[in-house]
């Protein structure tokens, strides 16, 4: 019954593979929905006083450049020939081959230079052009060829055609997606868990489908109270911290980043890149051990991914066989961040890590160190990729008393058969003292990546991934141990564990949402389905909602509108959708039917803006006490609910100063001044003073 079991976890995990490489609508088994266009009134405050209401930051959006470009190409009255140029540019800057490069160079110069030179309307600056031509006659095609014409098509498209882009549709939709965006909170329900996959120190693996994308993913979750038995509450939200270190910003192709962290009452979800073709321990076990060449493939990777986390200060202290994880294709990645550590401000001292790759110096307790340690781990690993075992592992022994003996005092021996560059290689990366060890002078992994075992190597061509793998994991395996023997905890364990408030309010700021690759996630799957599906409801809606109120509010002094729910009904039980509109003087309330005037709360009735969110039936709101009532809003929309209180509060607050100032104005002209000076003069008059 139980390899039944395992053989049909194994058919589910396998089934969702494949379904997620088919077309988007049929991998999403939950829809996204888009909040309405009206709230591009307040996404637009709030991005602006995030300063992000600008080309650079909107055009290096995944989504606010396809968004952008689809602007320019099927809505702008002006034709934008700028951004074809500039990604044809971008095209041939990631061709690898010299003679690809030269063909989409003589292209790029007839069709976007040439053409327009002959026409008398090429408006770049003659430098560019000479630069371009210089090369081209020497029949040289470096990959920065067409870098002087990239400022001077930014500076273009930052003028006209993004001001237009601003006033469109397409900006409207940005602000819809961004709202989704910042509003994410995910739960278990937006995720179809599938088979374990691993298991460590405080939870599990799976493999696992994200529902509305239908984007597949790994699942870490961490037991809270397993976590609170070992006391590794810092360890936990070190790793989350990491994560989004490595995750965020520049791709790195060769760490298993993270694209969401949440929790729930009893657990801590990582949702991490999927690696399904097993890690280098278990074809260790599978293939044998790796001749120099299929190393080499494996330690250059390694060094990129290094590399990454070397740049941001971060030393990983676990490099092993076991964390380097193959794609389907048989690339690697580095993966489970839980040991991993900054160093930009502190270096640490504690002695974490695997015996038989832990350097001498993380061994010597209270010694402190940086990314040297990764280094000397990082000969170890290479080590056990050739020879099937640790270099202080001596005779397979399980002492880590003698194998720590051994990494602090033992010169390791290598083979004969071994060349005498991966010799040299393997001598200066185990050098026991730092300043000798290899990545240890200054350079870290440029050092390494120099060393005569890598003559020949092209680095660029190894970070995309061109080089062919010396593994390929079968297709329609799992390629990971049966979910039986990987097991799972016992809850008897953590039986007696309790978990208190103070527990749950250390993770408050656990969720997390990496922007580039939601946006990533949602391009390469539903975005365009979704988009098209809005554009059909919305163009259904326009006419009806135009007739009730005028969304745009471009000619007025409306300061914010948008959809909220006011708390009304009998009894005040229930909450009713409302589109409102702020003016400087009120506040309008407009029924969805439109059959009736709208609720006016004029500012000078009312005595008070709650300074913060409130809770009432269990919703975060806004108070407004008047003279006569009180006028209680929410939004499921978090943004937004916080940018209509600050607008009130605002509103208000500039009401009561002109109505101030009109009295003191009024009181100027109609000597109520004076009345008040005579009120105080009269008495020493009548006391003969």
């Amino acid at each position: 019954m139980a390899d039944l079991e395992a053989v049909l976890a194994d058919v589910s995990y396998l089934m969702a593979m494949e379904k997620s490489k088919c077309t988007p609508a049929a991998r999403a088994s939950k829809k996204i929905i888009l909040p309405d266009p009206s709230v591009r009134s307040v996404m637009h405050k709030y991005l602006e006083k995030k300063n992000e209401v600008n080309f650079d930051k909107i055009f290096n959006q995944v989504l606010g450049f396809l968004l952008f470009k689809d602007f320019c190409e099927n809505i702008s009255e002006e034709a934008v020939p700028q951004l074809k140029f500039y990604e044809e540019i971008k095209e041939y800057e990631k061709l690898d081959n010299p003679e690809d490069r030269r063909k989409s160079a003589r292209q790029i110069y007839d069709k976007f230079i040439m053409k327009e030179l002959l026409a008398r309307a090429h408006d770049y600056p003659k430098d560019a052009v000479a630069h371009v031509q210089k090369y081209l006659t020497k029949n040289e095609v470096p990959v920065n060829l067409f870098e002087p014409y990239i400022q001077e098509i930014f500076n273009h498209l930052r003028g006209e055609p993004f001001t237009k882009f601003l006033e469109s549709e397409k900006y409207t939709r940005f602000c819809q997606w961004k709202n989704l965006e910042l509003n994410i909170q995910l739960t278990m329900n937006d995720f179809s868990v599938h088979r374990i996959i691993g298991r460590g120190g405080f939870g599990e693996v799976y493999g696992c489908r994200k529902a509305d994308t239908g984007k597949m993913y790994a699942m870490k979750c961490l037991d809270k109270k397993r976590i609170k038995m070992k006391q590794g509450e810092t360890l936990a939200l070190n790793e989350r911290i990491m994560l989004s270190l490595v995750s965020t910003g520049v791709d790195c192709p060769f760490i298993v980043c993270m694209t969401y962290a949440f929790h729930t009452p009893d657990k801590l979800c990582f949702i991490l890149d999927l690696m399904n073709g097993g890690d280098l321990h278990y074809h260790l076990s599978q293939h044998g051990v790796f001749n120099e060449l299929e190393m080499k493939f494996y330690a250059a990777e390694v060094i990129l991914g290094l590399e990454h986390m070397h740049r941001r200060y971060i030393v990983y202290r676990d490099l092993k066989p076991a964390n380097i994880l193959l794609d389907e294709h048989g690339h690697v990645r580095i993966s489970d961040l839980g040991l991993a550590c900054d160093f930009s401000k502190k270096k640490p001292h504690a002695s974490v890590g695997t015996h038989g790759y832990m350097a001498p110096e993380v061994l010597s307790k209270g010694t402190a160190y940086d990314s040297s340690a990764d280094w000397f781990s990082f000969g170890c690993m290479l080590y056990k990729l050739l020879k099937g075992h640790s270099p202080f592992r001596q005779h397979k022994t399980k002492d880590k008393h003698e194998i720590d003996r051994m990494t602090l005092t033992m010169n390791v021996e290598l083979p004969d058969s071994f060349s005498n560059d991966l010799r040299d290689l393997l001598e200066r990366l185990l050098q026991r003292d730092i300043d000798k060890r290899l990545g240890c002078g200054g350079r870290g992994a440029d050092e390494v990546k120099e060393h005569s075992f890598f003559d020949g190597v092209d680095w660029q061509q190894v970070y995309v991934q061109k080089y062919p793998p010396p593994l390929i994991p079968p297709r329609g395996e799992v390629n990971a141990a049966d979910a039986f023997d990987i097991g799972s905890f016992d809850e008897e364990d953590t039986k007696g564990i309790k978990l208190t408030e103070a527990d749950q309010e250390l993770y408050k700021n656990f969720p997390l949402v990496i922007s580039e690759r939601w946006q990533g996630e949602v391009a390469e799957t539903v975005f365009e389905t979704i988009n098209q599906e809005a554009d059909r409801l919305e163009q259904k809606k326009k006419a009806k909602q135009k007739q009730r109120f005028d969304t745009d509010e471009k000619e007025s002094d409306c300061i914010l509108h948008g959809y909220i729910k006011k708390l009304g009904g009998p009894f005040a039980s229930a909450w009713q959708t409302r589109y409102a509109k702020l003016y400087p003087n009120r506040l309008e309330l407009h029924p969805e039917s439109g059959s009736t005037k709208p609720e006016l709360v004029f500012m000078d009735q009312v005595e008070e803006v709650s300074p913060d969110l409130v809770t009432v039936k269990g919703e975060q709101c806004i108070n407004i006490r008047t003279r006569e009532a009180k006028v209680v809003l929410t939004n499921s929309d978090d943004i937004g609910l916080k940018e209509w209180l600050q607008s009130l509060r605002s509103t208000h607050k500039c009401s009561l100063e002109l109505l101030g100032n009109m009295a003191k104005k009024a009181g100027k002209i109609y000597g109520t001044e004076r009345d008040k000076q005579d009120k105080v003069i009269t008495p020493r008059t009548t006391n003969g003073n």
